[in-house]
C-alpha cells in the first residue's frame, strides 16, 4: 500500500481506503470507539464528544467529524483519553434520572452500556435533572425528557430521514431540550408514528409503547377467545435476541411459543397481503381503464398514509382505498368468529403482531371500528413479543415449529414478500401477469423493483401499453418523488411508498439493525417466497373460498376505506 495512503492507529498501520471519518478507519483495526450521537444513516453532528482521539502533538479531535488524512498518528486510549470520556459520562449521568433498573430500555442503553464499560460505580457531581412528565399522549411511543442526553439522534431521524418535522432542539445552554412546537402532546403534532425516532435513541428518553399487559390480561381470561396474526416482517426479526441465527426465518417457532402462551389461534397476515393484493391490482386495472386519478399510491404503510393526510392532503385521492393487509385481515377474521366461537368463549379479542409502531395507531382508527369497537383490538410489536416470550420463560430456540391454524392457513409467497420495499409492487405485477411461469416470475422479479435502494424505478409492459413505476422507503425520497411530481419533472402509474428505509424489515418495532444489515432481512422473506408452493395471491384457494363465502358482494365493505380531507 502506497504511504500517502496509510495512517497510525495506536501505532498499527491502517489504510485509508475512502472512509468518511477517523471512527470509520479505526473501526477496521478492531477498536470500537464509545458513540451516543453517531450514526452511519445520519449526518454527522459531533455534539456527545465521547468519541474524541489525541494525534501526535497531544490535539484532541472527534473522530466521527474528523476527515482521515494519510500520515496522521492517531492514539485511541491514553490516560487523558479516559479521564475525558469518564468526565462526559459522569455529566450525562449526573442530568439523566437513575432509575435504570425499572427503564424500558435497561439492558440496551448505550448509555447504562458505556457506563459499565467505564467501571463508573458513583457520580461527582449533583443530579440536576428534574423528573420530567412523560407524553404518553401518543399511541405508539413515549417520551421522557428526563432520560435525554441531547445526541440528537431523534431529531435527526425525524428531521432528515423522516423529513416529518415533529421534534426538535429547543432553547439554548443548560435549558437546551428537545422538544415539539410549542411544547405541545406529540400526538398533536405532525408526528406520523413511524417510530423511528425510538429507534435511534440511544437511552429510553423515547421508546415504542408496550401494550403487552393488556394482552397477558385476556390471555388470562378463559372467556375470551384469543387470536393474533403475524406480520411477515417479523419472522425475520426476532430470531437474533432469541438465540437464531440473524435473519432466520422464525415463523413456525413464533406460532409455537404464542400458543405456549395461550393464543387460541395464530394466523400469518401474508394471507391478508394476499386479500390486498387482488383488491389494490383490481383497483389499479380500474383507474387505468377508467382514467381514474393517477398515480395510485399504496396504502398499506399507516405512517405513509398520515404523512399524506398531514403534509400533501391534495393526494388523498391518489391513495388506494385497500385497508392494509392487518386491518383487511383483521376484518375478516372478526366477522367469521362473530358467529364462530367456540363453546366456552364468550368474546373474541384479536390481536396483532408487527414490525411498525404506526399499526398501533391505524387501529385505534374510527375508520377501522364496527359499532365503535375495533377490529384489531391490541397491536403488539416484535420488541413486545420478544419481552412476552422471555418474560414466559420460554427457550425460543428449543421449540419446535408449528403451523398457522385453520380456517385462514394458506397463503402465497406474493403475500410473504410485503414485509420488504418493493414486495407490494412485485406481488401486484404478478396479479397483472398472463401467467405464473418460472420465467414470467423471473422477469418480474429482475424488472428493478428489487433491492435496498431508497428509489427505484421499473418501466413494465402492460397490454398495449407501458406502467411506469417508482418504489420508495423512508418518507424523506416519498417527499422528493412529490415535489418532482409537482414540478412535472417525473411521471407515474403506480408507486408505492414504506415509510420506514427497506420497508417493515426495519420497522420501529423491530429489533434494531443498522442500514448494512436489512438486506439480510430482506433475503430471508425471499427466501421463504422462494420455497414458497403458491407464488400468486389469486392462486391461493383460500381466496376463491373467501370471496364466493364470506367476501361475497362485501369486499367494499370488509376491505376498502376512504380518508378524507
Amino acid at each position: 500500500m502506497e504511504l500517502e495512503k496509510m495512517m497510525l492507529v495506536d501505532g498499527v498501520p491502517v489504510a485509508i481506503e475512502g472512509e468518511r471519518n477517523l471512527l470509520e478507519v479505526i473501526s477496521k483495526t478492531g477498536v470500537k470507539l464509545p458513540v451516543f450521537c453517531y450514526h452511519s444513516d445520519l449526518s454527522i453532528y459531533g455534539a456527545c464528544r465521547m468519541c474524541m482521539v489525541e494525534d501526535e502533538r497531544g490535539r484532541l479531535m472527534a473522530a466521527c467529524s474528523t476527515v482521515p488524512r494519510a500520515g496522521m498518528n492517531i492514539k485511541t486510549n491514553t490516560g487523558r483519553l479516559r479521564k475525558y470520556r469518564k468526565n462526559i459520562l459522569e455529566l450525562l449521568l449526573a442530568s439523566h434520572c437513575s432509575d435504570c433498573t425499572t427503564c424500558e430500555k435497561s439492558g440496551k442503553c448505550s448509555l447504562q452500556e458505556i457506563a459499565v464499560q467505564f467501571g463508573i460505580k458513583n457520580v461527582r457531581f449533583e443530579n440536576v435533572k428534574d423528573k420530567s412528565e412523560r407524553d404518553e399522549s401518543s399511541p405508539s411511543i413515549i417520551r421522557d425528557a428526563s432520560k435525554c442526553i441531547l445526541c440528537g439522534d431523534c431529531v435527526r431521524e425525524c428531521n432528515e430521514i423522516q423529513r416529518v418535522g415533529a421534534i426538535d432542539f429547543a432553547f439554548r445552554g443548560f435549558d437546551a431540550k428537545i422538544s415539539t412546537a410549542f411544547n405541545k402532546p406529540i400526538a398533536e403534532t405532525l408526528c406520523v408514528n413511524c417510530g423511528q425516532c425510538a429507534a435511534a435513541c440511544p437511552t429510553g428518553a423515547i421508546i415504542v409503547r408496550d401494550d403487552s399487559e393488556k394482552v397477558w390480561s385476556k390471555l388470562d381470561d378463559p372467556s375470551v377467545f384469543v387470536t393474533c396474526e403475524i406480520a411477515p416482517a417479523v419472522r425475520v426479526g426476532i430470531g437474533k435476541e432469541l438465540g437464531l441465527g440473524d435473519s432466520e426465518n422464525a415463523m413456525g417457532k413464533i406460532i409455537a411459543a404464542l400458543h405456549r402462551m395461550g393464543f387460541d389461534e395464530v394466523f400469518d397476515t401474508a394471507t391478508g397481503a394476499d386479500m390486498t393484493v387482488i383488491e389494490e391490482a383490481n383497483e389499479f386495472v380500474h383507474r387505468i381503464e377508467n382514467g381514474e386519478t393517477m398515480p395510485m399510491f399504496t396504502s398499506c404503510c399507516p405512517a405513509w398514509v398520515q404523512y399524506v393526510e398531514k403534509k400533501y392532503p391534495e393526494f388523498l385521492p391518489n391513495v388506494s382505498t385497500c385497508r392494509s393487509p392487518m386491518s383487511m385481515f383483521a376484518a375478516v377474521i372478526k366477522d367469521y368468529y362473530k358467529d364462530n366461537l367456540p363453546e366456552g368463549k364468550t368474546s373474541h379479542y384479536h390481536v396483532a403482531l408487527m414490525p411498525c409502531t404506526a399499526k398501533k395507531f391505524e387501529a385505534k382508527r374510527d375508520e377501522f371500528k364496527v359499532e365503535n369497537e375495533p377490529n384489531t383490538d391490541d397491536v403488539i410489536t416484535t420488541q413486545e413479543m420478544i419481552k412476552m416470550i422471555k418474560k414466559s420463560g420460554i427457550i425460543f430456540n428449543e421449540l419446535e415449529p408449528e403451523a398457522v391454524d385453520l380456517p385462514f392457513g394458506t397463503m402465497s409467497g406474493a403475500g410473504v414478500i410485503f414485509g420488504v420495499t418493493g414486495g407490494v409492487t412485485e406481488a401486484v405485477l404478478r396479479k397483472l401477469a398472463a401467467d405464473n411461469s418460472k420465467t414470467t416470475l423471473a422477469q418480474i422479479k429482475y424488472t428493478g423493483v428489487r433491492g435496498m435502494e431508497d428509489v427505484k424505478e421499473a418501466t413494465v409492459p402492460y397490454g398495449d401499453r407501458e406502467l411506469k413505476i417508482a418504489v420508495v422507503s423512508g418518507l424523506s425520497n416519498a417527499r422528493r418523488i412529490i415535489k418532482d411530481m409537482q414540478k412535472g419533472i417525473v411521471k407515474y402509474d403506480l408507486i408505492e411508498v414504506m415509510a420506514c428505509r427497506g420497508g417493515c424489515i426495519s420497522g420501529a418495532g423491530q429489533p434494531y439493525i443498522s442500514q448494512m444489515h436489512r438486506s439480510k432481512r430482506s433475503d430471508g422473506l425471499y427466501r421463504s417466497d422462494r420455497v414458497s408452493t403458491i407464488k400468486r395471491s389469486q392462486d391461493n384457494p383460500l381466496m376463491t373460498e373467501l370471496y364466493n363465502g364470506l367476501l361475497k358482494n362485501r369486499e367494499h365493505e370488509l376491505l376498502h376505506v376512504h380518508y378524507v380531507k
